[in-house]
């Protein structure tokens, strides 16, 4: 299942990994489906240079309703390690972002380059259970590095990129890696 995400900067093609992931994945399609990523944004980048209290360093960008008690956020859901399903952080992976496990629910980030640091027993968050992968970007990693180099105040895009639009994509390729 393929989603395509219009920003006001390019067009970015996930394809969904619904039967590795398939709590994180059918929460991400309910946001799709139910047009909950209405008014949705891209808010957060992370740069090598940009995390100076972090040890673990790592490259995504963040986006999502940005504010937890969004009126359009669903309830936290189950938290699938990259142990269970298999799907690593690699480069263009999409992935939840979260706190504690069990608190994702709209927000998210896709990987530049690969991130080992965010699967399970990786060092980013103190806990060791990682984030919660569920697809990949198939077309369009060069609006996500467009993103990345927007101008900044620390981690935070001086000015959001919006989400235009989200929704399932007609594009064939369906077949998971």
């Amino acid at each position: 299942m393929n989603v395509l995400i219009e920003t006001e900067l390019g067009n970015i093609i996930i394809e969904l990994y619904l039967e590795r992931a398939p709590i994180t994945a059918a929460n991400f399609l309910r946001y799709v489906d139910e047009n909950r990523f209405a008014g949705a944004c891209f808010y957060r980048v992370l740069q090598v240079n940009n995390q100076p209290n972090n040890d673990t360093k790592i490259e995504v960008i963040q986006g999502g309703l940005k504010d937890e008690d969004h009126p359009q956020s669903l309830p936290t859901i189950l938290h699938e390690t990259t142990n269970q399903t298999g799907i690593l952080h690699k480069d263009g992976v999409i992935s939840m972002a979260r706190n504690e496990p069990g608190t994702a629910s709209s927000d998210f980030f896709i990987c530049i380059n690969d991130q080992p640091e965010l699967d399970f027993g990786g060092k980013r968050n103190p806990d060791g259970q990682g984030f919660a992968a569920f697809g990949k970007v198939i077309e369009g990693m060069d609006v996500v590095k467009k993103i990345q180099s927007q101008p900044q105040d620390g981690q935070y895009l001086l000015t959001d990129i919006q989400i235009l639009n989200v929704k399932r994509s007609s594009n064939s390729r369906n077949k998971e890696k």
